[in-house]
């Protein structure tokens, strides 16, 4: 019965993803940055909301089922749902979009950081469904028909442009494993081929990831429906395929890394942590839980696979391998320390960065000196969710890199930072961001603490202050007075 309840919830689950991204397109005009105040988007949110108690309702009922009936729905909803979230096109990123232009010009033999994509040396270059021809009107202005698209002249005062990529005037910002893996899949279809391919890429990592948790889980002696808290997650299926984020390769090849060295293999896991930081660079918060037991294997691996993913592109580029980053860092707010919503609860305007810095390097240290080589998990959850919610980025596709590692500990609690980071695409005023981290913060404490039991809790406790309140406890008559 539960089996068959399980597996009603998930087609329950596959038909409102499909429906979400079919039903619902959030690129139209909006008077701000939100787009729960876009049209379409109050029911998203409500759908949303559906999908995630769905969600923690099939995750109740799989808890339940034998193991092998229970390895096998995973892995088949997992798979269901990923291609659900292939029903249409992105819905709330058009970041896929500069995936697909800079693996174009890379199977087209020019470097993507040599040009932006407003550059007229590329203007051959430019397929239809990225670059649709701008609409001439008859009083001698021009617009962009559809949705997706943003309008612009070329670079150098050329004529004007339309174009479905954000940022189209400043090169791209991705590291390198990042832009191998976008001409990897761009070398394998057409140029006019849309956002479908990495979509179908997208799947692939969905259903990678999946897999590994349950190979991983199996070794471990762990509950294999701990995999479903990735698989089935509706963060997951909207943000690794429906707007296919490239955070995605990330999380697999920090995941990899992680079970690489957990097993010992020190070298590999380290290249593997070398090409998820040259995927996306924010993997790196996943090092300091490897680094217990012979760090240096680790640390040479990772830091060789990185600089030698640059090579190609600095050959070919120089110090233009940079793109887009420094502004990039710059336009997010990062170089005056004032993005920090949950910090700036509690510190001056303007003390945010080095405080952050400060929590991460503690964390940091903690972490490394607590964590087992053999049994990482923990330490990978706390140092991955600490940095969540004390730099507290704005895009909820950040969070792709942290679930996977709350699937290998059952650590629900910490979804919580991933909730938190989900509301900002709706509700993106700074208050009900702060009450949202807030919140997450509470539950992630508190859950923790249930998690510790009595005499894990007794153990927080300094050792002089148990024995001071140990003797408060005792009449001053005797024990027995």
């Amino acid at each position: 019965m539960r089996t068959a309840l399980t597996v009603l919830v998930l087609v329950v689950m596959a038909a409102l993803t499909g429906w979400s991204v079919v039903a619902f397109d959030l690129f139209g005009a909006a008077d701000d940055e939100a787009f729960f105040r876009r049209e379409g988007a109050a029911p998203l949110f409500w759908l949303v909301i559906v999908l995630w108690l769905l969600f923690g309702a099939a995750v109740l009922l799989v808890r339940k089922v034998e193991r092998r009936d229970a390895t096998l729905i995973v892995v088949a909803g997992s798979l269901i749902l990923a291609l659900a979230a292939m029903a249409g096109p992105p819905n709330t990123s058009t970041d896929s979009a500069r995936y697909a232009w800079d693996g174009i010009v890379q199977v087209h033999g020019t470097s993507p950081y040599l040009h932006t994509p407003a550059d007229p040396d590329l203007r051959d270059l430019r397929p239809e469904w990225l670059y649709p021809e701008p609409v001439f009107l008859d009083d001698g202005t021009w617009r962009c028909e559809g949705e997706r698209l943003l309008g612009l002249y070329e670079t150098g005062g050329g004529p004007p442009m339309c174009t479905a990529l954000n940022r189209p005037q400043v090169p791209t910002i991705y590291p390198p494993a990042a832009e191998m893996f976008f001409a990897g899949v761009r070398a394998v279809v057409p140029d006019d081929v849309g956002y479908v391919a990495f979509q179908v890429a997208g799947v692939l990592i969905h259903l990678g990831v999946t897999l590994l948790l349950v190979r991983a889980l199996r070794q471990r002696g762990k509950p294999v429906w701990w995999a479903a808290l990735w698989g089935w997650c509706p963060l997951v299926a909207s943000e690794v395929v429906t707007n296919s984020h490239v955070d995605a390769l990330g999380a697999l090849l920090a995941l990899a890394a992680t079970i690489l060295v957990a097993g010992g293999m020190r070298w590999r896991g380290g290249i593997a942590m070398g090409a998820a930081i040259a995927t996306k660079l924010i993997p790196v918060i996943a090092a300091p839980a490897l680094l217990r037991r012979q760090p240096w294997k680790v640390i040479v691996a990772a830091v060789v696979t990185f600089a030698v993913l640059y090579v190609p592109y600095v050959v070919t580029t120089g110090i233009g391998v940079l793109g887009y980053l420094p502004g990039y860092l710059q336009e997010e707010g990062y170089e005056s320390g004032g993005t920090f919503p949950l910090v700036e609860l509690v510190v001056p305007d303007g003390y945010g960065l080095p405080v952050v810095a400060l929590i991460l390097a503690v964390t940091a240290g903690v972490v490394w000196r607590r964590t087992d080589p053999a049994d990482p998990w923990v330490g990978q959850v706390v140092m991955i969710g600490v940095t969540l919610l004390a730099v507290s980025p704005r895009y909820s596709w950040y969070a792709l890199l942290l679930i996977p590692f709350i699937a290998m500990t059952g650590r629900g609690e910490w979804f919580a930072v991933v909730g938190a980071l989900a509301l900002r695409l709706f509700a993106p005023d700074i208050w009900a961001w702060q009450i949202a981290l807030v919140t997450a913060v509470v539950v992630v404490v508190a859950g923790s603490l249930v998690r510790l039991g009595p005499d894990g809790r007794r153990e927080l406790v300094p050792p002089a202050v148990r024995r001071r309140l140990g003797r408060a406890r005792i009449p001053a008559d005797g024990p027995g007075a």
